[in-house]
């Protein structure tokens, strides 16, 4: 073992800072456990806030405010290593709150919008939600919630976002959206509620192609023309779109 350190301690421990900042935290935490060079080199200070700042880039931003003093040094792995278990808190509760509100794997959309809230209240980044939300052992209705939050509270873009679900194998996971429409005033008479419903993939509405605005339905929810919206969970990968009225 002190062969091995008197090794790699003559790595210049610039080059060796650059191997490690390469690395995701698992691969890093493994060279870590290699020897007390490579655990020393894991621990900086300046790999961590790398790490930090490239998945929770509010925090970065937050810390460079003349109001907000970034951590001490050796900080930046503890400050990881809380933000991931609250993360990891928050979207789970997340997750557990939309199944049992699906019992039926039906979900209605006020416990829809309070998902969403909830993730941009904890301040989710896009690998939290990628690394929580987006498996697809998850109801699809969860993978739904992370989505739109990536969509209206993130603002990533169709593509990158697209890529994601692609890489995840939920992209062609689809999702039924019914909405009732107050019925429209014909010579003094109400007619009918108008009933609406389509069949949508999560990579739809990921690049937002729809002609109906669906994520404006899902974002606006319940309002004044629309007497209720209701999401619905579909196992089937090729479902065709369709759309149905009635009067």
């Amino acid at each position: 073992m002190k062969q091995l350190d008197a090794a790699q301690s003559s790595l210049p421990q610039d080059v060796a800072l650059k191997i490690a900042s390469l690395l995701q935290v698992r691969d890093l935490c493994a060279l870590a456990c290699c020897s007390r060079f490579w655990r020393q080199i894991c621990s900086s200070d300046c790999v961590w806030e790398s790490l930090v700042t490239e998945r929770w880039p509010s925090i970065a931003s937050s810390s460079s405010s003349p109001s907000t003093h970034p951590p001490n040094s050796k900080e930046w792995r503890k400050l990881y290593i809380k933000k991931h278990n609250d993360v990891v808190v928050t979207a789970t509760a997340v997750a557990k709150f939309v199944e049992e509100s699906s019992p039926h794997k039906s979900l209605e959309v006020g416990d829809y919008l309070k998902a969403v809230q909830d993730l941009s209240a904890a301040k989710l980044g896009f690998k939290d939600v990628q690394m929580i939300l987006f498996r697809p052992k998850l109801n699809v209705l969860t993978n739904l919630v992370g989505l739109h939050y990536c969509l209206t509270g993130l603002g990533i873009t169709g593509d990158e976002l697209k890529e994601a679900l692609e890489t995840s194998e939920i992209s062609e996971r689809h999702v039924c959206i019914k909405w009732w429409k107050l019925g429209r005033w014909f010579y003094g008479f109400r007619m009918r509620d108008e009933s609406h419903s389509r069949w949508v993939s999560l990579a739809n509405l990921a690049t937002n192609d729809d002609d109906e605005h669906i994520l404006g339905v899902l974002h606006r929810g319940a309002i004044y023309e629309v007497l209720r919206v209701q999401i619905s969970s579909d196992d089937r990968t090729t479902t065709p779109w369709s759309t149905q009225t009635h009067g």
